[in-house]
Order: structure tokens, then sequence, then C-alpha cells
């Protein structure tokens, strides 16, 4: 009887890890916070930054961002993390291109990734489209240390925009009030090392 407490307190365990990492998420756009990118790359953000761990932050292992130059205004982020496939913690590897923009003396990425939407057409034939969406995060970087701050999908009741501009406006009025518009589960800190040999 032990081993089967032990097995059944085992799955409520990780079905609150599951539940945990599903009950927050980044909020995609459909808007940048600036149209086009307008800011030149900054060399201090370029480089390997593997996640500090905290408290809660590291059950499926730790992630890693690797950044790098794609052209003068623009970068390649690479993010190394876990995801979840049935009863599987497996390595997720994300490609990700953005651009770094302002509201006040706040700096945001603005990362561009792509979704799949599966939708019903026809007799037992879905069909699969590929959507670009933002996601949005604020930076903070001192010494070789850097803050992550991503936008939480909560942070409006709105979800889409007609303009980068009209997203700008509303996430600096947020800001300005003293709003958290931050998801935690997705705010992490990093710190740069060398390139790993296998990346």
């Amino acid at each position: 009887s032990i081993r089967i407490i032990d097995f059944i307190l085992n799955k409520l365990f990780f079905l609150l890890i599951i539940s945990f990492a599903l009950c927050a998420c980044p909020f995609e756009s459909n808007v940048p916070l600036e149209a086009k990118p307008v800011e030149a790359v900054d060399s201090s953000l370029l480089g390997y930054w593997y996640g500090i761990v905290k408290d809660g932050s590291d059950f499926f292992g730790i992630e890693a961002l690797d950044i790098s130059r794609q052209s003068d205004s623009v970068y390649s982020i690479i993010r190394y993390g876990k995801g979840i496939k049935d009863d599987f913690i497996l390595p997720d590897t994300s490609y990700f291109s953005g651009y770094t923009s302002y509201i006040g003396q706040q700096r945001y990425m603005n990362v561009e990734g792509y979704i799949l939407l599966v939708s019903p057409s026809g007799k037992k034939k879905t069909e699969v489209k590929k959507q670009k969406v933002y996601y949005l995060s604020a930076l903070d970087i001192k010494n070789d240390t850097l803050r992550v701050r991503t936008i939480t999908e909560d942070f409006s009741k709105k979800k889409n925009f007609n303009s980068a501009t009209e997203l700008k406006e509303l996430v600096e009025k947020l800001t300005t009030e003293g709003k958290n518009i931050y998801d935690e589960q997705y705010s992490l800190y990093y710190r740069r090392i060398p390139r790993p040999k296998s990346h």
C-alpha cells in the first residue's frame, strides 16, 4: 500500500507541475510594440545566456538563450528549453528573430515567432495555418545578468490591436499606472557564459 500511495503522490505532483505550466502563458500579439526595427543591435545583448535557477523555475530544467546579430537592427534568438509531450519531458529548441524598442526608459524585445492554427475543414479534414505572432519582453541588463520579463496574455482584455502604436500606448498607460503586466513564470534571469561547444 505504501507503493500505491507513492505512485498516487508522484502522479499528483506531476499533474500539479503540468497545471502550473499551463496556467500562465505569454501574450501572443498580432502586432509588435514598434512597427519596424529602429534601434541598432546592442552588442551587450549578444552571447549565450544561461537561466539562473529560482524557486519553481526549474521544474523542467534550465533554459538558455543564444542571441546573435541577424542584421544591423535585428537579433537572431535561439531558446533552449524543455517541453512536455505526453508523460515525457523533452528538450525543446525554438528559433526567433527580434528587435528592440523603447517605452520611456524601458527597453523591450519584440520577438517574432509563428504558431500553428488547426481548424476543421470539411468532413474529417483539418486545415493548418501558420500565423506570425509577437512575444513582448522587457529587458534589463546589469553586468553579465539579463532580466527578461514577458508580457502576460491577461494584461488586457483586448487581444487584437489595429497598430503597434495602439498596443504601445496601452502598455505605456498600464506601466505608468504601476500595473504588473508581466507573467511571473516567464520572468527570468540569465547569466552570460561562454557558448557551449555543442551549440
